[in-house]
C-alpha cells in the first residue's frame, strides 16, 4: 500500500468547499492502492462555520494530523487573515517531523489556500518526496486586471501581488497537476514550461450520495429558508458581478412573465443562498441589485450568509427547482452541480459557452442546459412550466451517474498518482 499525505488546512468539520474533493475521496483511497492521511489546521484557528455532520462521512480509519495557525485577531492588524499564511510555518515544522519519522510516496496539496504548496518544494528538495497540486481555481490569474476596481475582490492589489511571487515557486518543481479545468492545466504549463511532461487530469468533483444520506437523516436539525405557497426555484453559492450574464436571461423572462402571465409568474421566487464569503451578517449583495433593476425584488431573495453543506443539500431537496448560474470566465467549472444532480430536480443551467460544465450536463440528460449567449425567454418559460406543473422526479444517464461518481473521480486521482510514482521510480 502506497502512502498519501495530503494537504487540506480547511478539513471537516470546517465547512469549506475546497475540502469537498479530499472528504469525498478519502472513503476510497485505499481501495485503489493507496493509504490517506490529512494535514489540516485546527479548527480552533479558523472562522470558517463549522458542520460536524460532515464528519459522520470521514472513515474512522483515516489518521488526520492538526496544524496550529497564528491568530487572525493579531495578524488582520497587519492586513493577513489567510489561514495558508497564518499556518505556513506551523505546516513546514508539522510535516517536516512526519516526513522523518514515516516514509511518504506523495504528497497532495488539495486546496484553494494557494500559498502553502510552496511547502512542496522545500519538502522535494529536503525529504525527496514528489507532490501533486490540486487547481480548484486558478492561482495567479490576470481575469481581474481589466476589471474596475469595484468588481475586484478585497485586498486584491495585495493577493494579486503575493500570487504571482509565490506559484513559481511551487510549480516550477511540482510532478503532477490535478486541475477541474483543462485550461487551467494549459494555462500553467504555458506559463512554466519545465513542467509541459509531467504528468496531469482534468477530475471534477464527483457525486457522493452517501451525503443525500446524512442530510436526510438529519433533517429535524435545519430550519427551512424557503417560504411556503410558492414555487421556490434555489441557487446556493457565490454570487458575484461574474456570473450576472447567466442571471439576466432569467430576470428578463421574468419580468416578462410577469406581464404576460401574473397569475403564474407572481408565484414563484428565485432564491440565491450564500452568495458571499464574508463573516455573517457582513456580505454585500451581488444578485439582489440586479434584481431591482428589473423590478424584480419580489420574486428574488439574496441571503449572502452561508448555510452549512447538509443544510444546503436538504434545502435543495426541498426546493421545487433548481438553477445554477455560471461565471462570465470561459475557465470556471461548477464544482457544486453534482449536489444538484443527486436531488432530480427540475434544473436550469446557464454558463458561458466554453464552460465544461455545459457538457457535464448533457452527458447526465439535463434538459434545460444552456449558454447565456443563445437561451431565449421561451427556454426559461419552458424549464418554469415543468417546475410549477408537478415538480417531476428527474431520470439521469446511468452511465453519467457512473463515471462522475467520487468513487471514479477518486480512481482517476490514483492512477494520475500512480503515474507520477512510477515516473519517479
Amino acid at each position: 500500500m502506497k502512502k498519501l499525505l495530503i494537504i487540506s488546512p480547511y478539513f471537516p468539520p470546517v465547512n469549506a468547499a475546497d475540502m469537498q474533493r479530499v472528504r469525498m475521496s478519502l472513503p476510497y483511497f485505499a481501495s485503489f492502492g493507496w493509504d490517506a492521511e490529512v494535514v489540516m489546521v485546527d479548527e480552533a484557528y479558523t472562522d470558517i462555520a463549522k458542520d460536524d455532520l460532515l464528519l459522520q462521512s470521514v472513515p474512522p480509519a483515516v489518521k488526520v494530523h492538526k496544524v496550529k495557525a497564528l491568530k487572525k485577531r493579531h495578524t488582520s492588524k497587519l492586513g493577513l487573515g489567510s489561514i495558508a499564511l497564518r499556518s505556513l510555518w506551523f505546516y513546514r515544522h508539522k510535516v517536516s517531523a512526519l516526513l522523518i519519522a514515516n516514509k511518504y510516496d506523495l504528497i497532495y496539496f488539495s486546496t484553494t489556500q494557494f500559498p502553502v504548496c510552496i511547502l512542496g518544494a522545500y519538502w522535494k528538495k529536503h525529504f525527496g518526496v514528489p507532490y501533486v497540486i490540486d487547481m480548484q481555481d486558478p492561482w495567479h490569474s490576470e481575469y481581474y486586471q481589466d476589471k474596475p476596481k469595484h468588481q475586484r475582490p478585497s485586498k486584491y492589489w495585495f493577493s494579486y501581488r503575493l500570487n504571482k511571487y509565490l506559484e513559481p515557486i511551487a510549480m516550477r518543481s511540482v510532478d503532477g497537476l490535478i486541475s477541474v479545468s483543462a485550461n487551467y492545466v494549459t494555462n500553467l504549463k504555458y506559463r512554466y514550461p519545465v513542467i509541459k511532461d509531467i504528468p496531469a487530469a482534468t477530475i471534477t468533483f464527483g457525486a457522493f450520495d452517501k451525503d443525500i444520506q446524512i442530510a436526510d437523516n438529519n433533517k429535524h436539525l435545519f430550519k427551512s429558508v424557503l417560504q411556503s405557497g410558492y414555487t421556490n426555484i434555489v441557487y446556493i453559492g457565490r454570487g458575484g458581478m461574474d456570473m450576472h450574464k447567466a442571471v439576466i436571461p432569467v430576470f428578463n423572462a421574468l419580468q416578462k412573465g410577469l406581464k404576460n402571465q401574473p397569475g403564474l409568474y407572481n408565484g414563484l421566487k428565485f432564491y440565491f443562498i450564500g452568495t458571499s464569503y464574508a463573516a455573517a451578517g457582513d456580505g454585500s449583495p451581488t444578485i439582489l441589485p440586479l434584481a431591482q433593476q428589473f423590478g424584480l425584488q419580489e420574486q428574488v431573495v439574496e441571503i449572502t450568509d452561508r448555510i452549512s453543506y447538509y443544510h444546503t443539500l436538504l434545502t435543495l431537496q426541498q426546493a421545487d427547482g433548481l438553477f445554477i448560474p455560471g461565471s462570465d470566465d470561459p475557465s470556471y467549472t461548477a464544482s457544486k452541480i453534482y449536489p444538484y444532480l443527486l436531488t432530480q430536480k427540475p434544473l436550469l443551467a446557464i454558463f458561458n459557452p466554453a464552460s465544461s460544465a455545459i457538457s457535464v450536463l448533457k452527458e447526465y440528460g439535463a434538459k434545460h442546459v444552456y449558454d447565456y449567449e443563445t437561451i431565449t425567454s421561451e427556454d426559461i418559460d419552458r424549464f418554469i412550466l415543468e417546475t410549477t406543473a408537478d415538480s417531476p422526479i428527474i431520470q439521469y444517464n446511468a452511465e453519467a451517474i457512473e463515471k462522475y461518481s467520487a468513487r471514479q473521480m477518486t480512481l482517476n486521482q490514483c492512477l494520475l498518482f500512480d503515474k507520477v510514482i512510477d515516473g519517479k521510480n
